[in-house]
């Protein structure tokens, strides 16, 4: 029996998150950086990139994925455990490699890029054990990291990324008013995070019949657990005067959206109420200074400045906002436009930000718990889109 190290196995009808013409613009673009960089072949393998230059968002478990694009071919390189769905998902050419012979993922990359190239790669995705296997297999030339041109690439929304990225913010704001519908006492947290991400994979599924689901979840947090923005769901069971965080993540074709609320539950008290004010205030502010011209930085230090005046600073839990596109809760994130000191990126038209400042009072003080909001905004010509619809503040969210 001929037992391959890696074969072609292209079956059933292609389905993509985009028309063709939209990965034609994107592997143009990352062509004309290809050849400012004198690169003759990347070597993609994470997540990101793969989804944003082919489509096909890759399941690891443990198993190593690539794309290779060169000059004339863009490939994606899976394991036979998928069969034909890669090639499905993706533009352009799809390679199996097989695991009868240890590094046939290897193998598989060197039929397209051939030896001795200029070999482009993710420094800040590629481990150290991955590396060293590029170096003996393909014995490139030299290696250039290429993830910082294509993160500023990703910065920058085509219309139909933006019109993908408005779908998920409306379902982001279905999912919080079913959480919202939820909210009673003595419900636990997971019921009510339960409530949201169904109601969000329905209305996902209706809108984008032939895409695939996966992915999409809620934070939903009560009292202590709002501590943290990413702190898991509980079984814990809400209490009257409780602090809430809602928040809604629909993921549509690795691309991914959020809504994020404070909430208590049927009264608020007044030391809770000053500080949700005056983040809702921050959030206002910050809002009013996404526009073209303006640096990550710049934005930042004016929202310090405000929760300064008000003794607030110290609160502040991390940056307030980041980028949108290809992203979630376990691959990439642009990490070069988001709402940080250390971040010095002026906004342009066709960037997509968040706004959400955050507040953490520690337990034992008066308005103890995490406060957060968040909206998504567009960057146009003279200011910016706010796409997020749901209310916040505290007119709206003292429920149940």
């Amino acid at each position: 029996m001929n037992r391959p190290d890696f074969y072609r196995f292209h079956q059933g009808n292609r389905s993509l998150p985009f028309a063709d013409a939209e990965y034609d613009a994107r592997l143009a673009g990352l062509r004309t950086l290809m050849a400012a960089a004198d690169i003759e072949a990347c070597v993609f393998t994470s997540m990101h990139n793969i989804a944003y230059y082919s489509g096909f968002l890759y399941c690891a478990f443990g198993r190593p994925y690539a794309l290779v694009v060169n000059a004339s071919e863009n490939v994606t390189i899976s394991a036979g455990i998928d069969a034909a769905q890669p090639w499905r998902r993706c533009v352009g050419d799809n390679i199996t490699y097989t695991d009868w012979q240890r590094n046939n993922y290897w193998r598989a990359i060197h039929s397209v890029t051939g030896p001795g190239k200029v070999i482009g790669f993710e420094a800040d995705h590629m481990n150290l054990v991955q590396k060293a296997l590029l170096d003996e297999f393909l014995m490139p030339s030299t290696c250039r990291d290429i993830a910082p041109l294509t993160m500023r690439q990703r910065m920058h929304k085509s219309p139909a990324e933006i019109a993908l990225i408005r779908a998920g913010a409306e379902i982001a704001d279905i999912g919080g008013y079913a959480i919202k519908d939820a909210i009673k006492e003595g419900v636990r947290e997971i019921d009510v995070a339960m409530a949201g991400r169904d109601a969000m994979e329905l209305e996902i599924a209706k809108r984008f019949p032939d895409a695939e689901y996966r992915d999409t979840w809620v934070w939903f947090q009560s009292g202590i657990n709002t501590d943290g923005a990413h702190n898991p769901v509980t079984a814990r069971k809400l209490q009257r005067g409780d602090i809430l965080s809602l928040n809604t993540f629909p993921m549509i074709s690795g691309y991914y959206t959020a809504l994020e609320r404070t909430l208590f539950v049927s009264t608020v008290d007044d030391a809770s109420l000053e500080i949700w004010n005056a983040n809702v205030g921050a959030h206002e502010y910050g809002i009013s200074l996404l526009k073209p011209g303006m640096s990550c930085a710049e934005v930042t230090h004016k929202i310090n400045d405000f929760f300064a005046e008000r003794d607030l600073l110290q609160y502040r839990t991390f940056g307030y906002g980041h980028s949108f596109g290809v992203l979630s809760h376990y691959y990439g994130r642009e990490a070069g436009l988001e709402l940080r000191e250390d971040i010095d990126t002026v906004l342009e038209p066709g960037m997509v930000i968040s706004m959400e400042p955050m507040l953490t009072i520690a337990e034992g003080q008066p308005g103890a718990g995490g406060y957060r909001e968040h909206d998504i905004l567009v960057i146009t010509e003279d200011g910016n889109e706010n796409i997020t619809g749901y209310p916040y503040g505290p007119e709206f969210n003292v429920v149940g």
